[in-house]
């Protein structure tokens, strides 16, 4: 790695005639690493990460339909289902000419992207998983508790707690716990606010409430994700945040059972590793793909 920092682009691109924000960094003949944010972020969670990888990869980040500065169509006129969003960053990579490209995924990032390798294995070059889970044992009980409740009926009474989740104490939840206190003051209080604002815009309820309700498909494919791993032996580098009460770190740890030479990694954090541990997980994911992805050929 060098010490020079390239720019990151902020570009949009049409998809089915939505356009689709996306960060973009590296040289354009280097290996893609493509970034797949969670919810009820964007884009905007890869801002530390994207320089200190792009003078030796090419990074794209897309904003999923729906969240970041994509295009955000109302429940009514796209349906927001996991299936579909895959599909979407399919046609996505389509547009930009990428066939070949390693995976990093994280919260939702990771039922879309393990979708898209399941469709398309070949394009895969390796994933790495930041607290983007495939298996049962990786979902923190509390926390998914009424997001189960949702799953197994949607009334008006199982919406209501899963509506706390997006608001701006919902959110900041998920950025703070797990954190230990010497790594608290790394946490920017304006990145919760960022993803609270763009949460509270019109007809996020209806798309919000419509995903997460979508969430059991993902279970229903935690089998095939499996096999996939098994059959495909694809490198895979687990970056995980330990104090994650959503995907705790049995999550990570369970990686090993399909992928025998997953390479393991727990963090002193909370969902959002990136927040506080940007430089340690550059450094992992930069030597990771330095030995499984070669730069060019």
């Amino acid at each position: 790695m060098t010490s020079t920092v390239l720019p990151t682009h902020h570009r949009t691109v049409k998809v089915r005639d939505h356009e689709i924000a996306y960060r973009e960094a590296g040289p354009a003949d280097a290996p893609v690493l493509l970034l797949l944010h969670g919810f009820p972020t964007s884009s905007h969670m890869f801002r530390d990460l994207i320089p200190r990888l792009a003078d030796s990869y090419r990074l794209i980040a897309p904003d999923h339909l729906g969240f970041g500065l994509s295009a955000a169509p109302s429940a009514a006129d796209f349906d927001y289902t996991f299936a579909e969003l895959a599909a979407l960053t399919f046609e996505f990579t389509e547009a930009l000419g990428l066939d070949r490209f390693a995976l990093y995924i994280q919260d939702y990032g990771s039922p879309i992207g393990l979708r898209l390798a399941l469709a398309h294995p070949e394009r895969i070059t390796a994933i790495i998983s930041q607290n983007g889970n495939a298996y049962e044992e990786g979902l923190g009980t509390e926390a998914w508790a009424p997001v189960r409740a949702l799953i197994e009926e949607r009334t008006p009474e199982t919406e209501e707690p899963v509506r706390a989740i997006r608001s701006l104490d919902g959110i900041r939840w998920q950025y703070e716990t797990g954190v230990p206190a010497e790594y608290r003051d790394l946490l920017d209080p304006g990145a919760w606010h960022h993803d609270a604002a763009l949460m509270a815009r019109e007809g996020q309820d209806d798309i919000q409430l419509g995903l997460i309700a979508d969430y059991g498909s993902n279970f229903a494919l935690y089998p095939a994700f499996q096999e996939y791993f098994r059959t495909s032996r694809v490198p895979f580098l687990a970056v995980w945040g330990e104090g994650d009460q959503v995907f705790v770190p049995a999550g990570a740890e369970a990686f090993r059972r399909d992928l025998p030479d997953a390479e393991i990694h727990l963090l002193p954090t909370g969902h959002f590793a990136l927040e506080t541990h940007a430089p340690a997980i550059a450094a992992l994911i930069g030597d990771f793909l330095a030995r499984r992805v070669p730069l060019r050929p």
